[in-house]
């Protein structure tokens, strides 16, 4: 009989479990049909039909217990499965990764770990879905013909370039490749060159590769800038209809020197001890109407993306910096959260309405610091008509800072880069990015409009699109109790979970210590991702127990949709129910698909910031060529078994001092004690300790700084362990005999991330970004 997958499926189907090969050799007419039966086996497999398991026995995708969910994997070829239904992550070696690729849908099998409690091992049964078709990376023409070796180190593979497939692309050249196969039964993975970017050492180059390689869209389709081209530029006197005139009030915006599209603007009134703060946003939803290409495009796109030398908006910049953008004396269309707060910070009223405002000056944070923090009186003088209300506002702001502290709120204070981009598009140096009093008096406003928004829409029982911040994950608080034990530090678990008043109480007692920076990055880790939901499980960091985002409509899609549910509240009755057909239209539109929205928008947020931060190392990266063999001051940032991670002061810049470069002793991992211990000598590297490094060695290819150690000064606080004893007592001088072997390990997570997990295991290396709250 001619053997087909029809027949093989449906003999599956009759069967329970799993089928050893010799048994389906016997049904399908015995060993005459045994490499015809193995080959259509084989190509099930390699298309998802059939799972091959160990043993040489097959099952169909779901009559056995598996987990279905994305692969991520690291560069140095392990993985970890995420399951789509939640749950413990599970750890895939990288000999059962079987041809899955970084973000592939697959199917797993799973057993505990012998590693740890509550820890899964497991491999790959299936790739059900492809999450990657086109590459970007370097092509190489080599004796055994040519190459393209991907970017991004995730995906360990090298696709081989058939000769009627290389196009134009020359030896070095930067390419984009279409994947026409994926690698199998020992095979290379097979493509060809659609796109040739230009030379690697091109700043553009580099920009556009990280475009392709992320798949941001960054160019408008001719549907939507005709769409934009056709919105007037100025506000008609149609347009004032229904609004509230804010016109006449002293309204200013505070951005950044470089700034062009600005969506917030406040004004403040001293009422007795009371302050009235009004924060108008831009209008966006006036002109971007939904399911129009415009709406469609920026919901594709989800939110503007920020690299060191440009912007890739949203909004066409005809919105973003043109009509939508709220410039300094032109008539713009708002929407206005007026807030009343009394002198402890706590709100007494609030209000929301349409609204136009003129902006009365386009201020910056350095011009408004100078006013309220250095007292410039000839400053002052340039912006009398606004002075006075800027000091009222840095009194306001003060006291919403304490209000929320008081509540338990968790604030970062973490320094971050600023690159610095010459002409040639080059990065010139890395410095602090400023942070002071007039960048936090705009958040602590933005805060409260976000979350006055959040409680009157939440009050009227409206379907919402909130901005949410769960628990942190209940192992990784153990793992933090248990490394900041060992500084001396000490915070109560309730049932696992832990008061967002308790981490900050703890960080306030690490301020100004050598171990403050270590303890803050090691609780970042430690806390989930905020995200976009439809419903409200409230905002941990924050400590608000109902947020949104509704200040930032050019820049982030979901503030547009919270715009839009805002807008059709307003004209609903006082509990709630429609007042006629418009309103409840209006409603419905606004509230749809509120889940599918939250899941897309976050996903968005989530590849911006890994685009965002993939360019800036890899300016970091450019900068740091031209150090080589210099000296620099720094801090032990993460410890290994391979090493530990050093990161320069001013620079941000973190690169590893590899294990087998420190020859003076051989070095114990003590993984929860964060630290290194010499044998013979007793020396101790841990987290936060200064280092004074040279560098070595920069790879843009590998994205790695290699170090030696120039000097070493150990942190002055005591490392406890958890039976109280110091880390020297756990660890004794022990003199060698015999031969010295340095303890070299192989790479494991090398990712920064404060080290690798269980040894044998490494850790997920996930990293948190605190830009975006």
């Amino acid at each position: 009989m001619n053997i087909t997958k029809k027949h093989i499926v449906s003999h599956f189907k009759q069967q329970e479990g799993a089928i050893h090969f010799d048994a389906l050799l016997r049904a399908f007419g015995g060993r005459h049909v045994k490499r015809e039966l193995k080959n259509m086996l084989n190509d099930m497999a390699e298309d998802g039909e059939v799972i091959r398991l160990k043993g040489n026995s097959y099952s169909l995708p779901g009559k056995m217990k598996t987990t279905r969910g994305r692969i991520s994997v690291h560069r140095d070829g392990y993985g970890f499965v995420t399951p789509e239904g939640g749950g413990e992550d599970i750890f895939i070696p990288s000999k059962f990764l079987k041809g899955s690729l970084h973000g592939d849908l697959v199917e797993a099998s799973s057993s505990p770990s012998r590693m740890g409690e509550n820890k899964l091992d497991g491999r790959v049964l299936a790739v059900v879905e492809r999450a990657t078709t086109r590459i970007v990376g370097r092509y190489e023409e080599t004796r055994r013909g040519a190459i393209v070796i991907p970017d991004d180190q995730r995906l360990n593979l090298v696709v081989s370039i058939p000769p009627k497939g290389r196009g134009t692309a020359e030896d070095g050249h930067q390419v984009v490749a279409e994947l026409t196969s994926y690698p199998s039964g020992g095979k290379p993975a097979e493509g060809q060159i659609i796109e040739v970017l230009g030379w690697p050492d091109d700043p553009d180059v580099e920009v556009q590769s990280v475009i392709r390689r992320f798949d941001l869209p960054h160019v408008f389709a001719p549907d939507v800038l005709a769409e934009a081209d056709g919105i007037t530029d100025i506000v008609s006197v149609a347009d004032l209809k229904g609004r509230i005139d804010l016109r006449s009030m002293p309204t200013v915006t505070i951005d950044g020197e470089t700034a062009r599209d600005f969506d917030d603007a406040v004004s403040l009134r001293r009422e007795g001890d009371n302050f009235r703060l009004w924060v108008s946003i831009a209008d966006v939803s006036h002109y971007v109407i939904k399911d129009s290409p415009l709406d469609q495009e920026a919901y594709l796109r989800g939110t503007s993306v920020y690299f060191p030398d440009r912007c890739i908006p949203m909004l066409p910049e005809r919105l973003s910096n043109g009509i939508c953008s709220l410039n300094p004396n032109l008539d713009r269309l708002t929407m206005t959260a007026e807030m009343l707060f009394d002198r402890s910070g706590t709100m007494l009223e609030s209000s929301f309405y349409a609204s136009v405002i003129k902006s009365a000056a386009r201020l910056t944070y350095t011009i408004v610091k100078q006013i309220i923090v250095d007292n410039d009186m000839e400053l002052a003088d340039k912006f009398r008509p606004v002075s006075p209300m800027l000091l009222e506002m840095k009194e306001l702001a003060l006291i919403l800072m304490a209000m929320r502290k008081k509540r338990g709120s968790i604030d970062f204070d973490l320094p971050e880069p600023e690159i610095i981009i010459g002409l040639t598009g080059l990065t010139e140096g890395i410095i602090r990015a400023e942070r002071n009093l007039a960048h936090q008096l705009i958040e602590e406003f933005m805060l409260a409009a976000n979350e006055a928004v959040a409680r009157y829409i939440t009050s009227r029982d409206i379907p919402f699109l909130y901005r949410t911040h769960e628990n942190p994950d209940p192992a990784k608080l153990q793992t933090f109790q248990e490394f900041v034990f060992g500084f001396g530090y000490e915070f109560k678990l309730v049932e696992e979970k832990v008061k967002p008043s308790e981490l900050q109480r703890l960080l306030a007692q690490a301020d100004g210590r050598p171990e403050e920076r270590m303890i803050n990055y090691a609780l970042l880790r430690c806390m989930k991702q905020a995200r976009y939901a439809a419903e409200n499980v409230g905002h941990f960091g924050l400590a608000s127990d109902c947020y949104c985002h509704f200040t930032s409509p050019i820049r982030r899609y979901p503030d547009l949709v919270v715009h839009r549910i805002l807008k059709a509240a307003l004209i609903t009755g006082s509990k709630g129910e429609p007042e006629g057909k418009r309103a409840s239209t209006q409603l419905t539109i606004a509230t749809e698909r509120l889940g599918e929205v939250a899941e897309h928008t976050s996903k968005r947020e989530r590849v911006a910031m890994e685009a965002e931060r993939d360019v800036v190392e890899m300016k970091k990266l450019q900068y740091m060529q031209q150090h080589v063999g210099e000296e620099f001051d720094g801090y032990i940032t993460g410890v290994t078994a391979f090493g530990f991670f050093v990161e320069l002061e001013e620079l941000f810049v973190e690169g590893l001092v590899h294990i087998s470069t420190l020859s003076d002793d051989v070095y114990t991992h003590a993984e929860k004690q964060h630290s290194l211990i010499g044998r013979r000598t007793g020396t101790i590297f841990r987290i936060g300790d200064a280092a004074r490094i040279t560098v070595v060695s920069v790879s843009p290819g590998t994205r790695r700084i290699e170090f030696t150690l120039a000097a070493h000064t150990a942190s002055t606080t005591a490392t406890r362990t958890a039976a109280g004893t110091s880390v020297s007592e756990e660890y004794p001088r022990i003199p060698l005999r015999g031969k010295r072997v340095a303890a070299l390990q192989p790479r494991g997570d090398d990712s920064g991330q404060g080290g690798g997990g269980k040894k044998g295991r490494p850790s997920k290396g996930k990293s948190v970004s605190r830009k975006r709250r």
